[in-house]
């Protein structure tokens, strides 16, 4: 973490410098904003704490409910997600607190009395290390709680305005805030009157029931509900052995997928309660009739509820819309949207792989900067237009893995071609539920796959995925893609070829280039700005920290910053002797950038040499910069 470059902090150091909009943040939701974001769960959450990091842009996120979130329905973290909470700051803390999954048993009938379960066969969470982070279970109330202290404490000091409904919008073709949108008070003393908004964006983050869906005329189209599942978290005495271990359980009565929860004690049970009917009166059943077929199922084991802490009747359903923003099919390519929608409000599926969180704040993550961008003016509209393309292939293809997982799980033992087929489905497809199946293909801000070979570990379109490295300054060994943070800059790794520091050659004339040619993407960057405000350019040499003399490394690797003008030294990087990044991530010993979007999806390769190609793929990112005054020539 780094502070202090704008003079000594005695505080905590997570507390940003108020900047922007957040220096006279007004308390009541004003009149006209710059986004709107419909609903505090995980996507508007997310979306939210990303804008915060852009003081100058006006962000509010409303919500229906009078306060925030005691208890949330989904529960699941998966790695990719952590590493997204690492770089929100998070991650260690809620890690601390929450149950962490290493291991999951499968329950079959045993072969000697099929009457009864028996534990036939364990498989490790994450045996190919797709990942430094763990797979977590912690309440997504929590999450949500993290992501609010986290925008406390931006710049923009944002925080939700509870008690606001979404009625309904309009979109005009014309003004500064095209979207009228129609509120609701529901708390307060203005409960029951409206009040109209109106803004440049708005951000539809309410749920399976969008309103904000329902406005722009999106239709969800997919499978109706056919299986229900009842799903509990529980306080129990029992003497099932793997309690607290992640089980599969299939019995000749039904299945039992258990999550053990954050705590100790609590945990989940999704109880298998047949199909759904017709009639759904399946949606009547009570808690007490969950926990009987709990305890068939569990036989010859017994389950003995203490305290319910929340219970629910769900049917399993996979749905899509048929579009994430409000642009027409027909006008694809003649307007960029103003309304998107995320989460829930454009897919919705079963909470078997535990992807509804997860999914959902990749959608918040990816809309989220490009807004930022757009509304600073660093970016043009025309960036928007990749959101849904984008996020509706990664939905699309959730949902063809939930409908096989929970498919599978629904199934009888009997049915199984296999008796290892569900655990060896786990096993064979563990990268998905992860999180780091996504790859985003060529676009606006993904490149082609010209010079892939050079880092064949930094697949373009796919999540950049850390490794160890030691940082020269302090000797530090440390991640690469720790020191990402979620602030709304693109990254550019400079992976040096074998020469020394400072020495003549492709580092050298590419360090040259960037600081120096208009047109690098550095020369974007306002005037009255840090130089790496708005491209976080990094050197990782061949050598180990002993071998770099830090003097001789070129200028632009060693910004100064803040009032002071003191220089930054943690950007230049050795590889780490027990772990060297080259031969991990198959990196060209010639040398090689590594292009990595805000939101931690690698945008490019590139030669050291191709600093005309990276000219190129940034400029149509940054035209919309020129009419500002930057260093860009007009």
């Amino acid at each position: 973490m780094q502070f202090h470059h704008h003079g000594y902090v005695s505080g905590d150091p997570r507390v940003q410098p108020a900047a922007g909009v957040g220096l006279n943040r007004p308390e009541e939701l004003p009149d006209e904003v710059d986004v709107l974001i419909v609903g505090t769960g995980p996507a508007g959450m997310l979306a939210a704490a990303q804008l915060s990091q852009f003081p100058d842009v006006i962000t509010r996120v409303i919500e229906r409910r009078p306060g925030r979130l005691a208890i949330g329905q989904a529960d699941g973290i998966q790695a990719r997600s952590v590493e997204t909470f690492q770089a929100f700051g998070f991650a260690e803390r809620i890690t601390a607190e929450a149950y962490r999954i290493t291991e999951m048993a499968f329950w079959k009938p045993d072969p000697a009395d099929p009457s009864k379960i028996h534990r036939a066969a364990r498989a490790v969470d994450d045996p190919t290390g797709i990942s430094e982070f763990p797979h977590l279970i912690v309440n997504q109330a929590r999450v949500l709680d993290y992501f609010a202290e986290y925008m406390a404490n931006s710049p923009s000091r944002m925080k939700p305005d509870y008690g606001y409904e979404f009625r309904g919008l309009k979109v005009d073709d014309d003004g500064e805030y095209p979207v009228s949108v129609t509120l609701l008070h529901t708390a307060g003393p203005l409960e029951g009157q409206e009040r109209t908004v109106r803004a440049k964006y708005v951000v539809g983050a309410d749920g399976a029931r969008s309103k904000v869906r329902e406005s722009i005329g999106c239709t969800m189209a997919g499978d109706q509900a056919n299986h229900a599942w009842g799903v509990m978290d529980v306080l129990a005495v029992t003497d099932f052995p793997d309690i607290r271990t992640k089980c599969a359980i299939q019995a000749e009565s039904g299945s039992i997928l258990l999550i053990p929860r954050e705590g100790g004690h609590l945990f989940r049970m999704y109880v298998d309660l047949g199909e759904a009917g017709q009639d759904h009166a399946v949606r009547q059943t009570t808690i007490e009739q969950i926990i009987a077929k709990a305890n068939e199922i569990l036989h010859p084991y017994t389950l003995d509820v203490r305290n319910v802490a929340w219970h629910s009747v769900y049917e399993v359903g996979h749905r899509l819309t048929d579009r994430f923003d409000d642009v027409l099919p027909e006008h694809l390519g003649s307007r960029t949207p103003r309304v998107f929608i995320t989460g829930d409000a454009c897919h919705t599926h079963s909470a078997k792989a535990g992807q509804g969180m997860n999914v959902s704040m990749q959608d918040g993550f990816n809309i989220g900067w490009k807004l930022g961008h757009v509304l600073e003016g660093r970016s043009p509209e025309s960036l928007l237009s990749t959101y849904s393309a984008e996020r509706q292939v990664v939905a699309k293809n959730l949902i063809d893995f939930d409908k096989e997982w929970s498919s599978m799980m629904a199934k009888k033992p009997e049915e199984f071609d296999d008796p290892s087929e569900l655990e060896e489905f786990y096993v064979r497809t563990a990268e998905f539920p992860a999180g780091f199946m996504t790859q985003y293909t060529p676009s606006l801000i993904v490149g082609e796959a010209t010079h892939q070979d050079l880092a064949s570990g930094f697949t373009i379109g796919k999540r950049f995925k850390s490794a160890p490295v030691a940082r020269v300054c302090d000797t530090n060994p440390m991640h690469l893609g720790h020191h990402a943070k979620a602030d709304g800059r693109w990254r550019i790794y400079v992976f040096a070829d074998a020469a020394e520091a400072g020495a003549a050659g492709p580092v050298a004339d590419f360090a040259e280039w960037i600081a120096t040619a208009p047109d690098s993407p550095l020369a974007a960057t306002p005037s009255d700005a840090d130089p790496d405000a708005w491209f976080d350019l990094k050197v990782i040499y061949q050598q180990p920290h002993t071998g770099v003399d830090i003097g001789r490394v070129p200028a632009v690797f060693k910004p100064t910053v803040g009032p002071f003008r003191l220089t930054d030294y943690e950007k230049i990087y050795a590889t780490d002797p027990k772990s060297d990044i080259f031969e991990l991530r198959g990196l060209d010993r010639g040398g090689v950038v590594v292009v990595v979007r805000p939101d931690q999806y690698v945008a490019n390769v590139l030669p050291l040499s191709a600093t005309a190609e990276l000219a190129a793929f940034f400029a149509p990112l940054l035209s919309g910069h020129k009419v500002r005054g930057s260093r860009l020539p007009a």
